[in-house]
């Protein structure tokens, strides 16, 4: 192999090794509005989002538990985040979402007011959650910074859980 070739070779494989690193460095998300409010979760934690559509009421649940709704043959349970953030409800209006988060084998569908986009956050740019708020059972992941405004990213699994 000649010596040119072999420089070429080596200066992709840089570059390549370059942007690998600079991908491990950044986190994914998904970011939507509850209330005024701006949240995200993992965007590999997202099975789907959906336009709103007929659910089944269960009696006996928490608040926060709208019910049930059928999504291609699986019963999901849908919870507005809204109530369970302690928000008064609102009517859902033509940006009112279903988001439907996965983790593991719990699977549950969100009301969320408004998606806003798709999120890219370096890493170094996420803080911990608030002391007030920190610990093993709260729901905040931790609160990521961008150039005009925080987000706060929400951890999946705690969403999830069945306190119902």
């Amino acid at each position: 192999m000649s010596d040119k070739l072999k420089q070429i070779i080596d200066k992709q494989s840089e570059q390549k090794d370059s942007v690998v690193e600079q991908l491990d460095d950044v986190v994914q998300l998904v970011g939507f509005m509850i209330g005024d409010e701006e949240y995200a979760v993992p965007i590999l934690a997202i099975q789907e989002i959906i336009k709103p559509f007929a659910w089944t009421r269960v009696p006996q649940v928490p608040n926060y538990v709208l019910g049930v709704f059928n999504l291609r043959g699986a019963v999901i349970p849908l919870l507005d985040l809204r109530t369970k953030f302690g928000l008064t409800p609102k009517k859902q209006g033509e940006d009112t979402r279903f988001i439907v988060m996965r983790h593991g084998n719990d699977v549950a569908g969100f009301v969320i007011d408004r998606l806003t986009m798709a999120i890219r956050i370096k890493k170094e740019n996420i803080g911990p959650a608030p002391d007030t708020v920190s610990g093993e059972d709260t729901i905040i992941d931790g609160v990521g910074k961008q150039a005009d405004k925080i987000i706060t990213i929400l951890k999946v699994n705690k969403l999830l859980e069945r306190t119902f």
